[in-house]
């Protein structure tokens, strides 16, 4: 009989889930997400926003090592570890090419949530629908970083190989 229900309860409630969804959408004013009362995680905050802005937006990458560890632990599995691993990776195999470094970020952003040593950014994501690839569906990514020494330490993201 609890079986029964659950099944019941679990099919009323995720049944329409899979044929509706609200979109993932961006907030107003991103920069503002990028700043804590604490001092430690303004800081990581901070660091994140220029990662952000002044490497992934403006590929500065020339300036990774005022953001990154030498050693950066890398888990995103189209990139290497260590900062220069990440370099190249922008640089050489997706061959990108320095632009202004924007006032404020361009990036839709969703939230960011620090704690402890880890930043955590999530952004929204408009993807082809694998069963129709005329239409797209919403979702959401993320960016994560560990800090050490005030610095990004290690880094995860939702990133899948091509």
């Amino acid at each position: 009989m609890k079986f029964a229900v659950v099944a019941l309860v679990a099919s009323l409630g995720f049944g329409g889930a899979a044929f509706a969804q609200e979109a993932v959408v961006g907030v107003k004013n991103a920069d503002q997400l990028f700043t804590s009362k604490d001092p430690a995680l303004n800081h990581n905050k901070q660091v994140t926003y220029k990662i952000i802005t002044v490497l992934l937006e403006a590929n500065h990458w020339d300036q990774a090592d005022q953001y990154l560890t030498a050693r950066y632990i890398q888990h995103n599995p189209n990139a290497a570890s260590g900062r220069q691993g990440v370099v190249d990776y922008f640089t050489k195999v997706l061959k990108v090419k320095p632009t202004p470094i924007p006032s404020k970020t361009k990036t839709q952003i969703v939230s960011v949530v620090a704690e402890g040593d880890i930043v955590t950014v999530a952004y929204p994501r408009e993807m082809k629908d694998p069963k129709d690839p005329t239409k797209t569906y919403s979702t959401t990514w993320f960016d994560s970083w560990r800090f050490k020494d005030g610095k990004a330490d290690e880094h995860w993201d939702s990133a899948l190989k091509p």
